[in-house]
């Protein structure tokens, strides 16, 4: 049997229309939908299928959503009798992974996800700040950068995507200092990010606080298979690990690059992205192309996984 990895996507992979073909085509996917409304109290679904875009894009509807649209990818992967091996999940897609995994059911992540993003659209609001990728800078150079910057401000790598693409957060003026000294650095690409908060620095720190109460407050179970963590990319299975990472991971770096290195030691020879998007699939191929890659959101997205070739 193929080892596989299942990878949810983040912030960031949001898209209207999501959802939808897997509402039309699994009934079960369909049920996962009109549970999130019930659970919710308002029409969640109907703003993934539908829009409008700048209720999609707010940060307090986008992370209730993406989890949804992975849950439901997912539903339609289990119906084909597909497992993973290990999970992971970026930023907002951990909590995905655990549902995968097992770790948490679909209420309780969905309730947290829905908790999370309102923490962190309203920590954006009380303490402002930027973000910015920086394509083309090793992480050493940039983690040098990033400390001349807080000169100016709070400033720190936020997601370690690859060994060439880092995201940088914090407050405005360092973060634009960051930019200009990655460019004298010979960065190759410096682009500032539409987003509502400094994520992943410690401008999240008080963000971090009140999730921590509503983890402790949440039911976790083992895990049945193991989730590479965000801020240590261990393989994890033990469900007061899962609470503590999680806490840590809103005004920690992402380290993405560690874990999918981690995943191709561990011996995964597949990776499907499950959920909106082909961003961590796109890196996946990137970091070795002799892997099998294959994304759920595609326009025949699931069968293209079972039309034959070694995952099928």
């Amino acid at each position: 049997m193929v080892k596989i990895a299942f990878l949810f996507p983040g912030q960031g992979s949001q898209a209207i229309g999501m959802g939808k073909a897997a509402a039309s085509a699994s009934p079960e996917a369909r049920q996962i939908a009109e549970r999130a409304d019930a659970v919710l109290g308002f029409d969640l679904s109907k703003i993934m299928f539908e829009g409008p875009d700048d209720r999609l894009k707010d940060t307090a509807i986008t992370q209730p959503a993406l989890y949804v649209a992975s849950a439901m990818a997912l539903e339609q992967l289990r119906e084909r009798g597909l497992k993973a091996d290990w999970t992971a999940g970026h930023s907002l897609g951990e909590y995905s992974a655990l549902y995968a995994a097992g770790a948490i059911d679909f209420e309780t992540g969905l309730k947290l996800v829905k908790e999370r993003g309102r923490i962190m659209s309203e920590a954006g609001k009380a303490r402002p700040g930027a973000m910015a990728a920086i394509i083309g800078l090793d992480a050493e150079k940039l983690e040098a950068v990033c400390r001349e910057a807080s000169a100016s401000g709070v400033c720190a790598p936020a997601n370690y995507n690859s060994e060439s693409q880092i995201v940088i957060s914090g407050e405005a003026a360092a973060v634009a200092k960051a930019m200009e000294l990655a460019t004298a650095a010979g960065a190759a690409k410096v682009v500032q990010l539409n987003v509502s908060g400094a994520f992943h620095s410690p401008l999240m720190s008080d963000a971090a606080a009140q999730m921590n109460v509503c983890l402790d407050a949440a039911s976790f179970r083992d895990a049945s298979v193991p989730v590479l963590t965000n801020v240590d990319a261990a393989p994890t299975t033990a469900a007061g690990d899962f609470k503590k990472k999680l806490f840590q991971q809103i005004d920690h770096p992402v380290r993405w690059h560690e874990s999918m290195k981690g995943l191709n030691e561990l011996g995964a020879e597949a990776f499907i992205e499950v959920g909106s998007g082909r961003v961590l699939s796109t890196m996946a191929k990137k970091l070795d192309r002799k892997k099998t890659v294959a994304a759920t959101d595609d326009a025949e997205g699931i069968e293209k996984l079972f039309a034959g070739g070694p995952i099928s």
